[in-house]
């Protein structure tokens, strides 16, 4: 099967909410695993469920797994939630959906997040750092935020003209990137 493709800015599906997932059946449990391997092929620490073009509440994630060949060790967490937060600190981010660009994003260093497996086991986790980081910019995702939404007004304007300038030239070249 075909890799599922990873939308990019500035597709109007990223911005949409997600439902919350009520039933567990075998096409969430196959776009998990998509969601999974598409996370590797990038790689990306993270993935939620939009950023494929699935509007529910699914997000998964590997924060120890850093280069090809090493232990692989995916959480898929279905609804999940931030039940607290603890402290504040920068973030370097990038996104799979936010090509060539990187920020500081202010985020709490630690929170508890609260979600199910896919048998629908209640998950609990109290994380902090890279891993609290990786939580909330998912999640971020499912409410159709993307970390540029929370960077300076500035720096974001910035990235969108870049941006749009790199589509205009795709686009002039024959790659047939999206309207804007």
């Amino acid at each position: 099967m075909a890799l599922r493709p990873v939308l990019q800015f500035p597709d109007p599906l990223l911005k949409r909410k997600s439902v919350p997932v009520e039933t567990v059946t075998q096409e969430l449990r196959q776009l998990a695993a998509d969601m999974i391997e598409v996370m590797y092929d990038e790689p990306g620490i993270g993935l939620a469920a939009p950023q494929v073009g699935e509007a529910v509440r699914m997000i998964v994630l590997d924060t120890e797994w850093t280069e090809e060949g090493n232990d692989r060790n995916p959480v898929v967490m279905v609804n999940p939630e931030i039940v607290a937060r603890e402290g504040s600190a920068l973030s370097n981010e990038g996104c799979l959906s936010v090509p060539d660009f990187n920020a500081d994003v202010e985020r709490a260093q630690k929170v508890r997040v609260r979600g199910t497996d896919l048998d629908g086991n209640p998950i609990e986790e109290e994380v902090e750092d890279l891993r609290a980081f990786c939580f909330q910019h998912e999640i971020d995702h499912l409410d159709g935020i993307l970390f540029i939404d929370r960077i300076s007004r500035l720096k974001r304007s910035m990235y969108v003209k870049k941006r749009k300038k790199a589509l205009r030239l795709e686009e002039e070249e024959g790659g047939g990137a999206a309207a804007l």
